[in-house]
């Protein structure tokens, strides 16, 4: 999204101002949200804007807002993370990892904002662009546009229902105050407005040029349809067999990806948008036009003794999975995904190499306390810098495979869904095929997978509650205060309930 992305800031200030045209008199010789819409240009820019609130970011520009709404509120509460010291100074994020939160928490309200400011923007999109005349755009632009509002659009409505046990379909640009008021909607409702948003967007173009890569495509269509039918046939087993079959009918529909041999390089900067990568929150160390899509993400991520500002870091949880099959990597070590993901004292880090940014574990750390590598930069250079500009993969080839590998067993076929476990375990663990062939065994590798693949990619809680297995889980890391009818999902935002008369 080289081409537009970075100007969302200005327009995106610009789009939300003119959801509130219904309260202001505009002049006649400004832009508003009636004349605005001229060119495919002032589409695409009104596109930026849609992808702009991924970055959590406020309209100042805030760095650091993203990772400080991001992780607290998808990752603090899982199994396999732990807070970091400095975390504990943080009221408000504690609360989050404690599961003491109210409804009034400033962080996942953050996101319940952003994420809704997103879906204003690409209903803004979807209708205006749609309204223009061919005189003013490629009819065959123009939908394919419409159709990547489209997929924004269910995003961000997928996101809040991972988070939310109901929510609010948004299905229009909002021009009255009073259509503000509006009830939740049932979760199976908003699964298949979601459903139908992202089969309009299977029509989107296959790839884009380098000056347009990140924008979303055909297959990050497909695989987020599997995702959303896989999840529906869990919570509707009235209909699993019928939302089975389409999940793993979507997801055969993801093609011309591969895994990544160099599983670290997806998540350091140093690979961004990869042949793995399906689709990707895109950072960059540009400031043109004022814009901000750079992060201090490597100083949150990383802990003190690397610089960092000690949030996050591994839970005891975590590295006992990493290390359950032993050293039987072809490596001679345990599952390489462990060295890509953890920083922690061991043989491997401390063979006098440097492999810690020039040192040895053991030359910064006194103690043995594991530390992330993911999302921390490739370079002691990069590392130094004050600003960081990696990407987040949001979904990546190797989850597509592990989701049909779990289709297909759900469906009464491990011997289907072994090669694709084992796919994702050599190339990313350098490990040998599972052992085990029943279902019951195939699932647990299933999970055992997951867990270990995607640590601050931030699937692990909807894993488990897809599984059911949240309290379990929890219970088993040692963490207390979890109640499932009360915290398997957040409460609706105090503010939401001020502003929205209906709920």
């Amino acid at each position: 999204m080289k081409k537009y992305i970075y100007i969302a800031g200005l327009i995106g200030a610009f789009l939300c101002s003119a959801c509130d045209d219904f309260l202001t008199v505009e002049s006649p010789d400004q832009l508003n949200s009636e004349n605005y819409w001229r060119n495919q240009s002032d589409v695409e820019s009104g596109l930026a804007a849609t992808y702009s609130q991924m970055y959590l970011m406020t309209y100042s520009g805030d760095q650091w807002s993203f990772p400080e709404v991001k992780w607290p509120v998808e990752a603090y509460r899982e199994d396999i993370i732990s807070m970091g010291n400095d975390a504990m100074n943080y009221p408000n994020w504690v609360e989050l990892a404690y599961f003491t939160y109210t409804n009034g928490n400033s962080q996942f309200t953050s996101m319940w904002d952003s994420y809704y400011r997103g879906i204003s923007f690409a209903n803004q999109v979807i209708e205006k662009a749609g309204a223009m005349d061919e005189s003013l755009i490629n009819p065959e632009v123009k939908s394919d546009l419409v159709n990547e509002a489209r997929f924004l659009r269910a995003f961000y409505h997928m996101q809040l229902l991972l988070n939310w046990k109901e929510i609010i379909i948004r299905d229009k640009y909002l021009t009255d105050s009073n259509e503000l008021n509006k009830e939740l909607s049932p979760r199976e409702s908003v699964w298949k407005f979601i459903i139908e948003d992202l089969k309009a967007a299977t029509a989107l173009p296959a790839s884009y040029d380098a000056e347009n890569v990140g924008r979303a495509t055909r297959g990050a269509a497909y695989a987020y349809l599997g995702f959303a039918y896989l999840t529906m046939a869990y919570e509707t087993p009235e209909n699993e067999s019928t939302y089975l079959t389409e999940a793993l009918a979507a997801l055969n529909n993801v093609q011309g990806y591969e895994l990544v041999d160099d599983f670290k390089s997806m998540f350091d900067g140093s690979n961004k948008n990869s042949k793995e990568s399906i689709f990707e929150i895109q950072f960059s160390m540009s400031s043109a036009n004022g814009a901000v899509y750079r992060t201090q993400l490597h100083r949150w991520m990383g802990c003190s003794e690397l610089g960092g500002w000690d949030e996050i870091l591994p839970s005891q949880t975590l590295m006992d999975e990493y290390m359950k099959e032993g050293e039987i990597a072809s490596t001679g070590l345990y599952d390489s995904r462990l060295y890509e993901t953890v920083f922690f004292q061991c043989d491997y880090f401390n063979d006098g190499t440097g492999k810690v940014y020039g040192h040895n574990y053991d030359d910064l750390f006194s103690y043995n306390r594991p530390a992330f590598r993911k999302f921390m930069p490739a370079t002691v250079e990069e590392l130094n810098q004050n600003y960081s500009a990696i990407n987040i993969p949001l979904m990546r080839y190797a989850n597509v495979l592990l989701m049909k590998a779990e289709i297909l067993n759900k469906q009464g076929h491990p011997e289907q869904a072994i090669p694709l476990i084992n796919q994702v375990r050599e190339v990313h663990g350098d490990m040998p095929a599972m052992k085990g062939t029943s279902q019951a065994e195939v699932q647990a590798q299933i999970e055992h997978e997951r867990m270990i693949e995607f640590p601050l990619e931030n699937y692990r809680w909807y894993d488990l509650r897809r599984w059911e297995k949240l309290s379990e889980a929890l219970q088993a890391a040692g963490r207390s205060g979890f109640e499932e009818a009360k915290n398997a999902f957040y409460p609706v935002p105090q503010t939401e309930l001020n502003a929205n008369e209906s709920l």
